[in-house]
C-alpha cells in the first residue's frame, strides 16, 4: 500500500471519521462502515489529512492552478490543501461556494479568487450518487473555468444501484465527466490495511461481504 494510503487510514481511524458497526446510509443501505470528514476537526487534523490529499494529487500529476471546495464538507478540506501546497511552496487561489446566493455584500454564491480561465480541482471527502460533484461542476463552468480534476478522501468503490450496473460512483463520474478522479483511498486500501491490522481483523468479512454485494467494477 502507498504511504499516503496508510497514513490516510491511521488518521482516520484515530480521528474516529472511520467507524465499524451497522450503518444506515442515505441509499438505505446497511453498510458496516462509516467515513465522516467532519471527525478531522482541529488543525493538527487537518493539516495531516491535506498531507495525505497532497501527496495523492502529486502522484496523480494532475495540471491545475485553483483548488476549488463545494460547500459545506469540501471547504474546509480545500482550504486545508491550500495551506499545505503553500507550506510545500505552491500558493495557490482558492474559492469555494455557499449554498444560499447573498443579496447583499459581494452577493452571488462563489467566495474567494476568480475562476475565469483556470484548471479547476474540485476537493470534496466522498463520491455518493455524484450529484454534489456534477453540481461543483456545472458551477465552475458557469464561472468561465475548465473543471482539470476531482480528488476526494474515500472511494467506496459502490455502485449505485447494482442491478443496473456495477459502475461505481466514483468511476461514472470520471467516465461521464472525461475527468480524473483522484483518490487518497479506497475500500480495496481499508481491506487490505484490515487484513494486517490485528485490531480490524474481525471487521474484514463484514468488509468483503459488503463489497460482493455493492462493490462497483473498481473494487
Amino acid at each position: 500500500m502507498l504511504e499516503h494510503r496508510r497514513r490516510f487510514l491511521e488518521l482516520a481511524l484515530r480521528a474516529d471519521a472511520l467507524r465499524f458497526g451497522e450503518f444506515t446510509l442515505k441509499s438505505g443501505r446497511i453498510s458496516p462502515y462509516f467515513f465522516n470528514a467532519g471527525r478531522f476537526d482541529s488543525g493538527a487534523r487537518l493539516a495531516e489529512l491535506a498531507g495525505c490529499y497532497a501527496d495523492a494529487i502529486e502522484q496523480a500529476g494532475v495540471e491545475f492552478d485553483l483548488l476549488f471546495g463545494p460547500a459545506y464538507k469540501g471547504i474546509p478540506l480545500a482550504t486545508a490543501l491550500a495551506c499545505e501546497f503553500a507550506r510545500r511552496g505552491r500558493d495557490l487561489p482558492l474559492a469555494f461556494n455557499r449554498k444560499e446566493a447573498k443579496a447583499h455584500g459581494e452577493g452571488g454564491t462563489l467566495i474567494g479568487a476568480s475562476l475565469t480561465g483556470r484548471r479547476v480541482l474540485i476537493v470534496d471527502d466522498v463520491i455518493t450518487a455524484g450529484t454534489a460533484i456534477r453540481e461543483a461542476l456545472a458551477i465552475i463552468r458557469n464561472a468561465g473555468g475548465t473543471p482539470a480534476g476531482i480528488v476526494i478522501a474515500l472511494d467506496r468503490q459502490e455502485a449505485v444501484d447494482p442491478a443496473v450496473s456495477r459502475r461505481s460512483a466514483t468511476e461514472t463520474v470520471a467516465i461521464e465527466q472525461r475527468l480524473p478522479v483522484i483518490v487518497v483511498a479506497s475500500l480495496g486500501d481499508l481491506l487490505d490495511y484490515a487484513g494486517s491490522d490485528v485490531a480490524l481483523a474481525s471487521q474484514r468479512e463484514r468488509l468483503l461481504a459488503y463489497r460482493e454485494a455493492y462493490g462497483g467494477d473498481n473494487r
